[in-house]
């Protein structure tokens, strides 16, 4: 069983910027496609941005300029760079795995991000 693991959340002011990480416990093999998504109380869980395995990138309209999601060479690792923060983008952000077949789906705990002065 493959396990995600997210780092990076915290408090940070209006602003500000957090650099989130997501790191799988072993090599994933396969298609598959790389995704954050957020959820903040009381709203639904959203897509925030993805990148498939030939590296191209989608970012939801709310992030996009601000956000830049990115990958490691290996399968492992997924990142999440945020810029100029508002309080709208509070929320849990987890990331997910997801195998372009099917064949697996795999999801982060979860880190939560604060954006507060």
């Amino acid at each position: 069983q493959v396990h995600l693991v997210e780092s990076g959340g915290g408090l940070v002011q209006p602003g500000g910027s957090l650099r989130l990480s997501c790191t799988a416990s072993q090599d994933i093999h396969g298609e598959d496609v790389m995704a954050w998504y957020r959820q903040a109380p009381g709203k639904e869980r959203e897509l925030v941005a993805s990148v498939s395995r030939g590296g191209r990138t989608t970012y939801a309209d709310f992030v996009r300029g601000r956000f830049t999601v990115t990958k490691g060479n290996r399968k492992r690792t997924l990142w999440l760079q945020m810029n100029n923060l508002t309080p709208d983008d509070t929320a849990v952000y987890t990331c997910r795995f997801r195998g372009v077949f099917g064949d697996y789906d795999y999801w982060g705990q979860g880190t939560q991000v604060t954006v507060s002065s």
